[in-house]
C-alpha cells in the first residue's frame, strides 16, 4: 500500500475512466486496443455524436457504417467485430441491461468476457472494474514496467499470475483497484516510458539501488486485449 500511498498524495483521485456512462466505457475497453486514448476519444465523440453510443441504437447499424465512425481507432474492422461480438453476447445473455449484467457473479461473468471473440484478460478486466464496479485488478504494460523496475514481479510473467499477486496483497475493493491501476498509468505516462525517467517520479526512492532493473525496459504498450 506504500506505493499507492505516495501515488495517490502526488497525483490526486483519478476518476477514471472517464466515461459518460458504463455501456461507453465498455466500448471505449474494446476500441483502446492498440491505440492511444485520444483517438479512443475521436471515435467514442463521433459514436456520440450520431446518436449510437446506446446498446440497441449500435446493433441497428451496419458493420460497414461502424467501422467508418470507428475508423480512427486503428484495426476498425476487427474492432467492429469484436464490438458486434460483444453487442450479441450482451443481448442474448442480459438484454442489453446493464444492471442485469452486474448481478451476475464475478468469476462466472469473466468466464463468459474471456470467451469472447477479441476480449483478453485486460480488456475483460476493464469491464469487469470500470464499467461493472467489480474488485478485479487490471494488468497493463505499464504495471509490468513499473513494477518490474522495482525488482517486485517478473515483468514477463502471465498476466493471470501478477493479478493475483496485486488481489492477494490488497484489500478486496473495487475502489482501491480503480484508483491504484489509473495511478499506476498516470505514473507510467509521466515517468516510466521505454527510457524512465527517475527524477522526480513519486516512486524513486523505491528502486533498490536508487536504479530501475532495466530487464523490464523493453515491455512496451500495445498488444492489448
Amino acid at each position: 500500500m506504500d506505493y499507492f500511498k505516495h501515488l495517490f498524495s502526488a497525483y490526486g483521485q483519478q476518476d477514471w475512466w472517464p466515461a459518460e456512462t458504463p455501456f461507453e466505457m465498455i466500448i471505449g475497453a474494446i476500441l483502446t486496443q492498440n491505440t492511444t486514448w485520444k483517438n479512443v476519444e475521436t471515435c467514442i465523440g463521433a459514436l456520440r455524436e450520431r446518436g449510437v453510443l446506446e446498446p440497441r441504437r449500435l446493433m441497428e447499424i451496419p458493420a460497414e457504417e461502424l467501422a467508418q465512425i470507428i475508423r480512427t481507432s486503428g484495426y476498425f474492422n476487427q474492432k467492429t467485430k469484436k464490438i458486434t461480438h460483444f453487442l450479441n453476447f450482451f443481448h442474448a445473455e442480459y438484454s442489453l441491461c446493464i444492471e442485469t449484467m452486474r448481478k451476475e457473479p464475478l468469476e462466472l461473468l469473466r468466464m463468459k468476457l474471456l470467451a469472447l471473440h477479441g476480449i483478453g484478460p485486460e480488456t475483460a478486466d476493464s469491464i469487469l472494474l470500470y464499467a461493472l464496479d467489480k474488485p478485479v485488478f487490471v494488468v497493463d504494460a505499464y504495471t509490468r514496467r513499473i513494477f518490474g523496475r522495482h525488482g517486485l514481479i517478473n515483468p514477463y510473467a502471465g498476466y493471470e499470475t501478477i493479478r493475483s499477486l496485486f488481489e492477494e496483497n490488497l484489500e478486496n475493493d473495487a475502489y482501491l483497484f480503480n484508483e491504484y491501476h489509473a495511478l499506476i498509468v498516470a505514473v507510467g505516462k509521466r515517468h516510466c516510458g521505454t527510457v524512465p525517467k527517475c527524477e522526480g517520479c513519486p516512486l524513486q526512492r523505491y528502486l533498490q539501488n536508487g536504479k530501475p532493473n532495466d530487464s523490464a525496459g523493453c515491455m512496451k504498450k500495445g498488444n492489448r486485449q
